[in-house]
């Protein structure tokens, strides 16, 4: 069996999209819905700094088709902390503003770690914990994204294992220190793709857009997969993954 594999990108404001990705006069407030249009997922990157009103999860939630789901980047708050395991109050705040209005579009929600958070198994055995399964009757799926190697480690692996979270498979050519962790840790995949290239029209070539589909593909004979251009040469992202949609047909 196969599963689903949504693929886009981090965001959809930048102003140099425009007559890019964007139709020249296309009026902001529309751009969610062409994106939507173009793409089959996209990973709300906001919320990393800044929690929004209800009215903004159900009108996000309206002007994209169905099928399509949002993935959710946590607050900073709750990851950017030295003991982990003491921050359930920034986790209520994040989950309770709102994000549940998605409903069916609601994806996986990606819990960032900066580089210098180092793995402490007692402390982040205590962060999985606060992490809750559901959320007003919707089912969370929870993404871990570190990006120190001392999460490189079977420890760590196991602890995911057991609390059924993802470990973001995350590639970036600059940052050659970040542990690439593919293991199968829960019943999805979470990767972010950061090494498209301004001088590739698409942003990679041909032939490394057809690596990263067969990878696609082999993860999703395990679960969902939820992928994402982001970063690298931001400008070119909606084109690789448009091309990426186009070799996964």
């Amino acid at each position: 069996m196969t599963h689903p594999i949504h693929i886009g990108v981090g965001g959809w404001t930048f102003e140099p999209w425009r007559g890019v990705f964007y139709p020249e006069g296309l009026v902001q407030k529309r751009e969610l819905e062409y994106a939507a249009s173009k793409l089959t997922s996209i990973e709300i990157n906001g919320t990393y700094y800044s929690t929004f009103k209800p009215d903004s999860w159900r009108k996000w939630r309206d002007e994209t088709p169905d099928g399509f789901v949002f993935s959710v980047k946590a607050s900073r708050y709750c990851t950017n902390r030295k003991i982990l395991s003491e921050g359930g109050e920034s986790f209520d705040r994040f989950l309770s503003q709102g994000l549940t209005e998605l409903g069916d579009k609601l994806g996986p929600i990606n819990w960032q770690f900066m580089g210098t958070k180092k793995f402490d198994p007692e402390d982040f055995e205590g962060f999985l914990k606060l992490l809750p399964p559901e959320k007003d009757g919707l089912r969370l799926r929870h993404a871990l994204e570190v990006r120190n190697p001392t999460f490189a480690t079977e420890q760590f692996y196991d602890l995911a294992r057991q609390y059924g979270v993802a470990i973001v498979y995350a590639v970036d050519d600059e940052e050659p220190t970040w542990p690439q962790i593919d293991e199968a840790t829960a019943d999805f995949t979470y990767a972010r793709l950061m090494s498209s290239r301004e001088d590739e029209p698409t942003g990679m070539t041909a032939a490394e857009l057809s690596a990263v589909a067969d990878q696609a593909k082999a993860w999703a004979k395990r679960g969902e997969v939820f992928a994402y251009f982001i970063s690298g040469a931001k400008v070119r992202n909606p084109a690789a993954a448009q091309a990426l949609i186009a070799q996964l047909k």
